[in-house]
């Protein structure tokens, strides 16, 4: 083996050459912390527009975002978070940052729902992603009862719009909020599922859920 290499990648690397993260370990923990510190802060000094966390669920994990108005987003991961988070930024705010603590409430009763121990939800929602005939659908949607379900038109026929089917089932594909604003009851006419932001195999379940608590 040719030592004299500047190349060579197989040579050991000296103090001054190796990553930061080898030289000086950070326990998960103390990352943790420092994260929570920071967003702490950020929330005091009125800098934290857009708080976000993950939370693991039956239906995968999900991306639950908030403003200080209230839950503005829930997430597939389907859907990327990523782009999720850069969709935030761009048209809420683009100071976006980590912040659990925010999202305590919303995670807790996305989890007694997932427990079949919630039947609505308590939370207040932000619909700064809404607007116009989707935003009247999208606050309809809560009305569905637990457990029931409504057809396209008769969304459509409710929000005193009895032509616009299409629009309604737009409504329910581009909602921000799926799971606690349930778009998930919105059947088609001839009982068939429809489409659904986080996938059939998703609204299939939460269906089974409602049915069986």
């Amino acid at each position: 083996m040719n030592t004299d290499n500047p190349m060579n990648t197989d040579a050991p690397m000296s103090a001054g050459t190796r990553p930061a993260a080898e030289l000086f370990p950070v326990a998960d923990a103390h990352l943790d912390r420092l994260r929570a510190g920071i967003a702490a802060r950020a929330d005091e000094e009125g800098v934290l527009d857009v708080a976000y966390r993950t939370l693991g669920t039956p239906v995968g994990t999900l991306l639950l975002a908030a403003t200080g108005r209230g839950l503005v987003r829930v997430a597939f991961e389907r859907e990327g978070f990523d782009a999720v988070l850069e969709t935030l930024a761009e048209r809420i705010s683009p100071r976006v940052l980590e912040a659990p603590a925010r999202l305590d409430a919303a995670a807790a009763e996305l989890e007694e729902y997932f427990a079949g121990q919630r039947r609505g939800f308590d939370l207040p929602l932000d619909h700064a992603l809404s607007s116009g005939f989707r935003e009247s659908v999208q606050r309809f949607l809560p009305r569905i009862g637990y457990g029931r379900t409504r057809t396209y038109k008769e969304v459509a026929e409710s929000v005193g719009s009895p032509k616009a089917v299409r629009a309604v089932g737009s409504a329910c594909a581009t909602n921000p909020l799926p799971v606690v604003v349930p778009c998930h009851r919105v059947l088609r006419a001839d009982g068939g599922l429809g489409g659904y932001i986080g996938g059939l195999d998703a609204k299939t379940a939460l269906l089974r859920l409602e049915r069986a608590a």
